[in-house]
């Protein structure tokens, strides 16, 4: 077999804090995309502590409204734009490689600044708090509301331009990132690795990728508008002054509906790796799941102005429709995934629990979506408790229960080390309790008709709110177990093997962590890792005669 050797450079072998600095390897910046996003999960959470705090009881407790729009409007921002995107580009940086075979990213240098673009953004959003307030209009920031800078409204202040600065860089990082995927997909995958034999992960971040090339400058453009307006005399969305205020949610909602399958395609991905490996069969339907996602990226564009249904400047019944349809193609997905489950030998290891979570959550997560989706409901829902429990068993019960299966499947390949088992499905079992006991209730008072956005309301709904409020410092407390785990487990777990699952993708034929650039010589792909089971059936050679890894011998 023709193999290409590969020769670190010299800059690989720098060490220490400059090395982290200054970091080129797709590997050492997908672990900064995921310690950058855990830095500003914690403080999201801290926020969602803080509204829980002053709802926990009717009345002013212990911010007044002008804070708490702070609170929930960074809350949002930080965990959408700094925890769940960057999040899930850092599993893509540090796998995608990997996974097909190639020694690095595409772009190393712009990989890099792709990443520190994220941290300088966070700051600017969280120096608000400090020059006078930050951000107050709502994580959507709906103009006119946030148009105004010196009339007393909630974007009065600088703070709502160091959010417009902070949200613009991270979608300058998301495009970046994105074209560089694209190319190291279609450009580096190693001999062998046709299209119909990447994995599921590498497909669900190629869409996702084509999602942010495509939608995230219509955010900016929006952002750009919107400075202007409120810096340079604009008038593109003040009605005033004859702009158009229902521009802003239509822009905005163009990028934004589209960024919910970029938060959690990669999630789906992670899950379609773990599902096969935990059961013990092949992945069911892989061409289903391919056809499948891009059916969501494509659909992903038609469906924006299902938020808006109750501004009446929409056509209800063509954004009903294929808010229903969008719902065909995760069907599928839903259906092979309990199909790869069915009669498999399952080993309920932390991975596989947390993969169970994220199919039971965000199926929770799609049903109370469709009820949202037939417009009568939808007016009646619209701006309720309803609509946040919608938001966060799509979002957390989806996207962060992807993340955690995610994190402990790739542990071992990224440190080198194993977790401690047991104080993982103790993580687990708090996350998913705390999870419930927070969220589910919401659809109750939403049903009920308490809305959303506000530091006050009736005191009906004061005993579910209490409940939810003391439901919510459980599930934070179960934050505490994971880190424990995961700097013990850094510093005295057992070492890991190249391929403790006995999965077949190529990131688990390297050792573990890989070297630098990944493999001693480029991989010879001749088979697909998802005909796992199929007789016969082979994915690659590596290093010459190293790993020709036959099926059964990998099953057992």
């Amino acid at each position: 077999m023709a193999t290409t050797a590969l020769t670190p450079a010299a800059s690989a072998y720098r060490s220490g804090l400059y090395e982290w600095l200054t970091t080129t390897d797709h590997k050492k910046i997908g672990i900064l995309y995921v310690v950058n996003s855990f830095i500003f999960f914690f403080l999201g959470g801290i926020l969602a502590l803080g509204i829980r705090t002053e709802l926990a009881l009717p009345g002013v407790q212990f911010v007044d409204g002008e804070v708490y729009n702070q609170l929930f409007t960074m809350h949002g921002t930080t965990m959408i734009f700094l925890f769940i995107i960057p999040m899930l580009v850092g599993f893509g940086n540090y796998v995608v490689p990997l996974q097909i075979g190639a020694p690095d990213m595409a772009f190393p240098r712009i990989n890099a600044l792709s990443f520190w673009m994220l941290p300088l953004a966070g700051i600017l959003l969280f120096l608000g708090f400090i020059t006078g307030g930050a951000a107050s209009a709502g994580w959507t920031s709906y103009a006119p509301l946030s148009e105004d800078r010196l009339g007393g409204l909630a974007s009065s202040g600088s703070g709502q331009d160091l959010w417009i600065m902070g949200l613009t860089l991270i979608g300058t990082s998301s495009i970046l990132g994105g074209i560089n995927f694209l190319v190291t997909i279609f450009k580096m995958r190693a001999p062998g690795m046709t299209m119909f034999r990447m994995p599921i992960l590498v497909w669900t971040v190629l869409v996702t990728s084509i999602l942010q090339v495509m939608a995230t400058p219509v955010l900016t453009s929006a952002l750009i508008m919107l400075f202007i307006d409120r810096n340079y005399g604009g008038h593109f969305f003040d009605p005033s002054t004859g702009g158009i205020a229902i521009l802003w949610q239509n822009i905005f909602w163009f990028y934004s509906h589209p960024a919910v399958y970029i938060m959690v395609l990669p999630a789906m991905g992670m899950i379609s790796e773990i599902l096969p490996v935990f059961s013990r069969k092949p992945l069911f339907g892989y061409k289903a799941f391919v056809f499948a996602t891009a059916g969501i990226g494509a659909l992903g564009f038609s469906v924006w102005a299902h938020h808006m249904f109750t501004t009446g400047q929409v056509f209800l019944p063509f954004f009903s429709l294929m808010t229903f349809l969008i719902a065909v193609p995760t069907g599928v997905k839903m259906f092979n995934w309990l199909a790869t489950l069915f009669r498999g030998q399952l080993s309920f290891s932390t991975p596989l629990l947390y993969a169970l979570g994220f199919l039971s959550m965000f199926l929770i997560g799609g049903i109370n979506g469709a009820f949202s989706a037939a417009v009568p409901v939808d007016f009646a829902l619209h701006d309720t408790y309803w609509v946040v429990a919608h938001l966060h068993y799509v979002l957390f019960g989806g996207s962060v229960f992807g993340v955690m299966a995610g994190i402990y499947y790739w542990f071992p390949k990224m440190t080198g080390r194993m977790y401690n088992e047991k104080l993982g499905k103790l993580h687990f079992w708090l996350t998913f309790i705390g999870f419930n006991l927070t969220f589910f209730p919401m659809h109750l008072i939403g049903t009920q008709g308490m809305p959303r956005r506000v530091s006050d309301y009736a005191p009906q709904f004061g005993n579910w709110n209490l409940f939810i409020s003391v439901a919510s410092f459980f599930l934070g407390a179960s934050t505490i177990v994971f880190l424990y785990n995961m700097v013990i487990s850094m510093r005295r777990g057992a070492p890991a093997e190249a391929n403790p699952w006995r999965a077949l993708t190529l990131e688990w034929q390297v050792s573990s962590p890989p070297p630098v650039f990944n493999f001693d010589e480029i991989p010879q792909v001749v088979g697909n890792p998802y005909e796992y089971g199929v007789p016969g059936a082979r994915h690659a050679v590596l290093n010459g005669d190293r790993a020709a890894t036959d099926t059964e011998e990998v099953r057992h």
